[in-house]
């Protein structure tokens, strides 16, 4: 039997900041029928010269997120990861980024992928228009959440 998405999220959520930190390159968890395996990409710069990822406040219901990144500049919108994972920016490596900064793109433009438990998930963008800002690095571990593109919807 397989854990709710859900708690396999919040499973991921908790370990997340505790592997980013740590010299690990893979992190196996198993509890009851819950298993989450952490793995940096093989592709990925040494830990030594990684930043570490900062830290995010859980928002108490009905308040806005503070992200590291702060609000976004005015006008401009976020396009956030929708779970924590891996980002890449391209299909494959060495191929052209979905995105960069001064592309004009519509609503439901991907944007990107977030590798998470082993499998790539499509980012797409909520809103049109051009953007402004790129906000990760390609293999860096990005939290539920985070911001990933600034984009003028204007």
């Amino acid at each position: 039997m397989n854990p709710p998405t859900d708690q396999v999220l919040a499973a991921i959520d908790l370990l997340a900041p505790v592997f980013e930190s740590s010299g690990l390159d893979e992190l196996e968890v198993e509890s009851g029928d819950l298993l989450v395996r952490l793995a940096r990409p093989r592709a990925a710069a040494p830990a030594a010269t990684a930043a570490p990822a900062a830290a995010t406040a859980i928002p108490a219901p009905g308040s806005a997120a503070i992200t590291p990144f702060g609000e976004p500049a005015a006008g401009m919108r976020f396009v956030t990861a929708p779970l924590t994972g891996v980002w890449y920016a391209s299909p494959s490596p060495g191929a052209r980024p979905y995105v960069q900064e001064g592309d004009e793109i519509g609503a439901g433009a991907v944007v990107g992928l977030i590798e998470a438990m082993k499998l790539f998930n499509e980012i797409k963008s909520d809103v049109a228009g051009r953007v402004t800002r790129i906000l990760v690095e390609r293999g860096t571990l990005v939290k539920r959440q985070q911001p990933l593109i600034e984009i003028d919807p204007s």
